[in-house]
């Protein structure tokens, strides 16, 4: 199969995470112009941000449910909600009006990161292709051109609120490609009867994995601007750069990574990843300019790019066929606590022993990784 006819067949969905890409991407290199419209220090900020995974949350509980109630265009109809949520958090600098509009974030992300993951295990399921790094490379390619285009606007000295708003409305434009005759997502429905169709461990041992990928890597992506801004004295193009450069090399490493999914086995994969994200981690901590904190992202993104992406293909494989899409969605909500809870987790802790101390903490956790691997496999 070529790789022309592999995109087309995941077209649906790589529209869906690339359209999910431009929008945190420009979410990450707007923050520090976001951090002065509210005037508020990196703990508060961080503080106001965890009303973020709370609605994700919530959204990824009711995911299965809304997406049997929406049918054919769940994907579709998530997508663009989230597309009219990212338009709120530039429109008030009000400390109280501010953690709603992150909700609303939250709660479109949430809700299409389990309908999009779940639609890519049904493709999987219908080709017989693996298809989840090529979807994931698609966020990361969204994420680093979300970044760019913003890093250029806030040079242009554009607000916050015409840089998220037009930045919403190019990701309302991709998610269009999302549109599909027949979308409907197999196995989201509980099945009747007792006992029927278990999840299990697999997606809880798969979730806890994948929540630390996206805690150190969505981490990074959020507060690398900053960092290089703040403690290396780089300009808002410099610190646009730092998730442009991290999510670039993610795209084009998980590219490669489509085709290692087949040939390398699981454990080398994710040990390999974990290790070498960390060593990135590392070397963006103990940065001295800006030039070597890219070094560290770029690092870090080629060690990272391929754990979330394997361990969700894992969960497919090892899950009751009856009920793959669910264990998915439920290793998908389990992760994306990490994806959500991050960042805050992150603001807090380098509120109070700074950003380079946070990115140490992130490469210790990626440890756990390798692990976490070895219980599944043997499940």
């Amino acid at each position: 199969m070529t790789a022309l006819s592999t995109l087309r067949i995941a077209r649906p969905a790589v529209a869906a995470f690339a359209a999910m890409g431009v929008l945190w991407g420009s979410f990450a290199a707007d923050l520090p112009d976001i951090k002065t419209m509210l005037d508020i220090d990196e703990s508060h900020l961080g503080a106001l941000m965890f009303m973020t995974p709370i609605a994700a949350v919530c959204a990824m509980l009711v995911a299965p449910r809304l997406g049997v109630a929406f049918g054919r265009r769940a994907m579709l109809l998530s997508c663009m909600l989230m597309c009219l949520a990212f338009t709120l958090p530039g429109q008030t600098a009000s400390l109280m009006l501010f953690p709603l509009a992150m909700m609303a974030c939250g709660a479109g992300t949430g809700l299409t990161d389990v309908l999009m993951n779940a639609r890519v295990a049904t493709i999987e399921m219908q080709s017989g292709r693996p298809l989840m790094n090529l979807c994931h490379a698609a966020y990361s390619f969204g994420y680093a051109g979300g970044a760019i285009a913003t890093g250029a606007l806030r040079s242009a000295g554009w607000s916050p609120a015409w840089v998220l708003c037009s930045m919403a409305l190019l990701a309302a434009v991709v998610t269009l490609a999302a549109y599909e005759k027949d979308g409907r997502i197999e196995g989201l429905a509980r099945p009747k009867g007792k006992g029927a169709a278990h999840l299990g461990l697999v997606p809880v041992i798969g979730g806890a994995m994948v929540l630390i990928a996206f805690l150190t890597e969505n981490a990074a992506e959020n507060w690398s601007a900053l960092h290089i801004e703040k403690n290396l004295g780089g300009s808002p193009s410099d610190g646009a750069m730092g998730p442009a450069v991290m999510a670039i090399t993610m795209g084009v490493a998980r590219l490669f990574g489509q085709g290692l999914a087949t040939r390398v086995p699981a454990i080398w994969l994710l040990t390999a990843g974990a290790m070498i994200s960390a060593a990135g981690a590392l070397g963006a901590a103990l940065a001295l300019s800006p030039a070597m904190a890219y070094a560290g992202f770029i690092v870090m993104g080629i060690g990272s790019s391929v754990i979330a992406p394997t361990v969700f293909s894992l969960v497919g494989q090892r899950a009751d066929p009856a009920a793959r899409a669910r264990a998915v969605a439920r290793a998908t909500l389990i992760g994306y606590f990490g994806y959500f809870f991050g960042p805050p987790a992150i603001g807090f802790v380098a509120g109070h022993v700074g950003l380079r101390a946070a990115f140490v903490c992130a490469a210790v956790m990626l440890a756990g990784i390798p692990v976490l691997a070895r219980v599944l496999l043997r499940r």
